[in-house]
Parts: C-alpha cells; structure tokens; sequence
C-alpha cells in the first residue's frame, strides 16, 4: 500500500461534481488513506455510434467538472483513448492505485468492460451507483414486465434512498506531478480544435439548442421548477408549449443527478410533481431494468413480447398506405407535415416533443416494408439524432412502441394488435400549426 501513488476514480458515466456517490466515496477514501485522489475521464473517439453532437454536448460538460473539481483542490485527467485498448489504459492506471472506484454501466458495452477488467484489477475496487435513484439489484433481480410491476418494488424501497446527500469535502493533498499517459487535460479548453483532430465523426453538427453541463442544467432544472412544472401535468404532452423539462440529454450524460431532481421538485409541493417523479423514477427506472436484464435490449429479437412478434408478423405483408426509405424518413420528406416536424425538431436540436416520440416511431413502423425493418430505422435515427440516444430510455421508450411494457390493444391493418396513433389524433388533441410554427422557428435559430 505505502508504494501506491493515489486512490484512482473512473468518472465516466457520472459526468458531474455535484450529487455524485462514486467521486465522494472516493474523497473519503483519499482521506482515509492519506492517498491523492486522482479522477479520470476515458475519452474514446470511437465510441459506438457517438459523433460530434453527442462529443461536444459532453466535452462542454467536462470542462465544467474540470473547473468544479479544481475548486475543490481534486485532481482531473482526460486521458485519450480508443475502444481496443481501453481495457489495458484502465489497467496500466491502477497500477499506482491503492483503491479504485468506478461508476456502474448498464448497457452492453459498458457491462463487458468492467467484468473483463474485474479479474485483472491489481487493487481492491468499489462500483458507485448514482444515475439512478435506486440501485437497480436492490429494486429487482430480474426484467419487469411494465411499470405496474415495478412500482409496487419502487414504492417499498424509495424511502431508503431519499436521504440528503453529503459531501466529503476536499481529499488529501500531496504535491507531486501525476504523469499519465495519453493526457490531453489542456486541450478540453478549445473544444472545436479538439474534435477536429480526433478524427470523431461530425455527420451531425453540434446542437444549437442545448449546451452541455451541470450548469446548464442546473439552469434548465430551475427554470422547470419555476416557470413549467405547475403546467407540466395537464400541458406536458402538448407539443406546441414545449413544457418539459428538457433535463434528458443531461440525464444521458451523468451531468445531473436524479436525486437532486426529485429533492428539488418533490419540495416544491407543487400538484404536478407526482406526475412528473413518476416519469423520473418508475418510468425511468424501468427502462434502466430493460437494458440491464435483457442482453438484447437493441436487437430486433429481444426487444417485446410474443404476442407481439406473433401479432405483427401476421400483419407483415398487409398493404402499407406509404412507404418510404429511410432517406426519405431521414430527410423529413414525407406526406405527413407533422411527422416531419418531428423529425425536423429531432435533426436541428437533438431532442424531441415526449408524445411527438411516440407518434414518430410509430409512423416509421407503417410507413416501413417489415416491422424488423422499422425498428432498425428507428434505432439508426434515434442514436444518430438525439443527444439522449443510445440510453436506456431511449432504447425502452422505442420498444414501446412495438408493445414493449404496453398490452394488446384492437386489432387492425399493419399493427395487429400494437398500440396506434394517427395523424387525425394529434390534431384532436393539439393545437398542431402551432407546433409547426415552433419547430420552425427553432431551425431559425
């Protein structure tokens, strides 16, 4: 132990300095031990399915933590890497590390890196647990089939993990140089340079609308709170008003904790924060249970139920009233005016109207030759778009709308017996032109 250099913290799907378990259990450790606490960011520029929208939305993120953390006197490194060698990076790093402490990961990729590297860990290591509310083996040790199921779990547990989160303060300090491999810690203070000489994919511009950081969305949090959240139950589906709380691609990144949203909202008192922690927790959690539990969480043969797959295969060679490519689907070039707002709002920003989501997956499923076909299409676009793409959420939310965590409902032409939404629907509901208007006036930003 005397010849370690420093307690090591693998801050990589808790981007934040706020709310954040594993970087305040590593503090203590510092103390503890009397250890430098040395935290690291692996940037992988060939992430899966991540470009320059998804890179730039997280470095602005990372110069806050960066900036945050300095403040408290805690080392940060963001080291460059690539997918190939990252398990060999980590390695060579705990080398010098008396304790390690990693953030937990739930998607495939995320999983496989940590149970490869448990074994050939040179150091004692701990999983911290912070981007979702309750630790997802302490809800359920199995995939819940709907919400219903899971809400019962949630409500016996919920009260253990509302406790007042508390700080750790500054770790121990010695003063040395940390030399670390591939460290290229100064270069996240120009961010176009960087992306541009990382040979990251930049097919998608970065988002216009959102900027990326615990700042931000501390921002974003309090305006929520003050301006939309006692509209949010009755007016949060309407597309036209945009009262959501925008805090997903934030979510999606670690850059806000879950708990520190539900503290704030939940005090407010307001009638509309039940609705609201119902999405933040159950229905968020859910899809957390969705990718952890189920291996195939994005491939078309693991992703609902069977009568499902049985409903739509029986309807798979009804006739489509449209079909388009998915150019066509990608370039918003179809007959459906909202439709194609929708997915104008999704390319120009990276984010889309919660209940325009649905509608949109939905219609890729009619207008696509085979149901298979659909959800590789909404999947592409969805990842390729939204800053909260390639996410548990976004992965369970576009099962949805293939019967995932739904019933059988009607049947009828193309969806068997799959939830519908029609065009005619939204303008019963909403005030449509008026969203259209809004989504314009955004791609004039």
């Amino acid at each position: 132990m005397e010849n370690k250099k420093y307690i090591l913290y693998w801050m990589q799907e808790s981007q934040r300095s706020l709310y954040n378990s594993g970087l305040e259990s590593a503090v203590a450790k510092s103390q503890e031990l009397k250890k430098p606490l040395l935290v690291f960011f692996y940037l992988v520029p060939d992430y899966p399915e991540a470009n320059k929208r998804h890179f730039y939305f997280m470095l602005q993120g990372l110069q806050d933590v960066k900036k945050n953390l300095q403040k408290r006197k805690i080392e940060f490194r963001l080291i460059l890497g690539k997918t190939s060698t990252m398990s060999d990076d980590i390695l060579n790093l705990t080398k010098d590390a008396a304790y390690f402490i990693w953030d937990k990961g739930y998607l495939r990729f995320q999983k496989k890196m940590r149970e490869d590297l448990v074994p050939l860990l040179p150091c004692p290591v701990m999983e911290a647990e912070s981007n979702i509310i309750i630790p997802i083996e302490k809800v359920s040790l199995k995939e819940e089939y709907s919400a219903a199921t899971l809400r019962k779990k949630i409500d016996r547990t919920i009260k253990e993990y509302l406790k007042p989160f508390t700080y750790s303060g500054i770790p121990f300090i010695k003063n040395e140089d940390i030399i670390i491999p591939n460290d290229i810690t100064e270069k996240l203070s120009d961010i176009d340079t960087l992306i541009s000489s990382l040979g990251i994919d930049c097919a998608v511009e970065k988002s216009p609308y959102f900027n990326g950081g615990e700042e931000e969305a501390l921002k974003k949090l309090d305006f929520f709170i003050k301006e939309v959240l006692d509209r949010y139950e009755d007016e949060h589906s309407e597309p036209s008003k945009d009262l959501t709380s925008h805090l997903s691609p934030y979510l999606h990144f670690g850059q806000i904790s879950p708990l520190y949203i539900y503290q704030k909202v939940a005090e407010t008192g307001s009638s509309s924060a039940s609705a609201f922690l119902e999405e933040l927790v159950v229905r968020r959690e859910l899809a957390y249970n969705f990718v952890y539990y189920n291996e195939n969480y994005d491939k078309w043969e693991g992703i609902t139920y069977p009568w499902a797959y049985k409903t739509l295969k029986e309807h798979e060679s009804d006739p489509r009233p449209y079909l388009y490519s998915l150019k066509e689907l990608e370039e918003f070039s179809t007959h459906d005016k909202y439709w194609n707002a929708a997915q104008k709002e999704m390319v120009f920003t990276g984010f889309m109207n919660g209940y325009m989501r649905m509608y949109w997956c939905k219609k890729i499923l009619e207008w696509s030759p085979t149901p298979e076909e659909a959800y590789k299409r909404t999947i592409y676009l969805n990842n390729k778009y939204f800053l909260d793409g390639r996410d548990p959420s976004s992965y369970a939310g576009v099962a949805w709308c293939f019967g995932k965590h739904d019933r059988a409902w009607s049947e009828r032409s193309v969806f068997g017996k799959i939830r519908y939404m029609n065009f005619q629907g939204l303008e019963r509901k909403f005030n449509m032109s008026a969203y259209i208007s809004r989504v314009n006036k955004l791609h004039q930003r």
